[in-house]
């Protein structure tokens, strides 16, 4: 398939089957970045309500620079991954307090900022700025390798980089690769899951028992609660290999909690 062949196939499926979501309806770096972010390993049915109401509370980079980080993470509630509302803030104040309010268009200096890959400077660029970049996350890789590589192995996220900068629609590349998206997630509906053929594909450990689940317990109630003391937050939650303790101290390293002997509260 060539690239003009490619094109039109991806782009009369989102000319008749586009997705409707708060974050296409603007062009606002703020709100695509919020967006960006939130979607990180997080379904999109979840994501939209608490996307709405975030940008609601927190409109500006600079309201989400003022805000106490309990407020924050009260908002992120039930997205999962707090560090991610943490790096948010912490790019809040970056943004307000060295790039003068405004995120900065260049690639390496999108970069240098808290919380801001490849992936998440490409899709600012493309999706706020309509500027062609080359960026990768699930949804774009199922469609590269379903197209252009139906019969490779531990195929790699460079080669299919390179497909992308070669067949992008450099004119438009905001429809585009939002067509990308929704093509992707047309294929995974279908059962299809060429992911399987990247070097890099890793199946997602279960979350029943997870390190991951103690965290989001130790956040919910911290969220709820305000401060605890470790003794009674011990209490609160169900029995785990993972020791509490061990887990509060990542929290406190990661800024989203505070500790002071045996007392826990949320970060300011």
């Amino acid at each position: 398939m060539n690239t003009v062949q490619f094109q039109k196939k991806i782009l009369t499926y989102y000319s008749s089957h586009k997705r409707d979501f708060a974050w296409r309806r603007t062009t606002d770096p703020y709100a695509i970045t919020v967006s960006e972010i939130m979607l990180q390993q997080t379904q999109v049915d979840r994501v939209e309500p608490k996307f709405v109401a975030f940008v609601k509370a927190f409109p500006t980079w600079r309201a989400l620079d003022r805000a106490p980080m309990g407020r924050v993470l009260r908002a992120w509630q039930g997205l999962g991954y707090n560090r991610r509302a943490v790096m948010l803030k912490k790019l809040a104040h970056a943004v307000v307090h060295e790039c003068g309010g405004k995120l900065p268009e260049d690639k390496e200096e999108l970069e240098k900022l808290p919380g801001i890959g490849p992936y998440t400077s490409g899709a600012i660029r493309a999706f706020a700025l309509n500027k062609p970049s080359v960026f990768l996350d699930t949804n774009i890789r199922r469609v590269y390798l379903y197209f252009f590589f139906p019969r490779a192995k531990n195929v790699s996220d460079d080669r299919v980089r390179e497909k992308i900068a070669e067949t992008m629609d450099r004119k438009n590349p905001r429809r585009f690769f939002n067509a990308l998206m929704d093509y992707g997630a047309y294929l995974a509906a279908q059962g299809e899951n060429p992911n399987r053929r990247s070097r890099h594909y890793v199946k997602q450990a279960p979350f029943e028992g997870s390190r991951r689940k103690v965290r989001g317990e130790i956040m919910r109630l911290m969220v709820k609660r305000g401060a605890m003391t470790l003794s009674a937050l011990r209490k609160e939650l169900p029995p785990s290999p993972h020791k509490t303790e061990a887990v509060v101290s990542d929290l406190v390293r990661e800024g989203m909690l505070r500790r002071r002997g045996d007392r826990i509260a949320i970060a300011r």
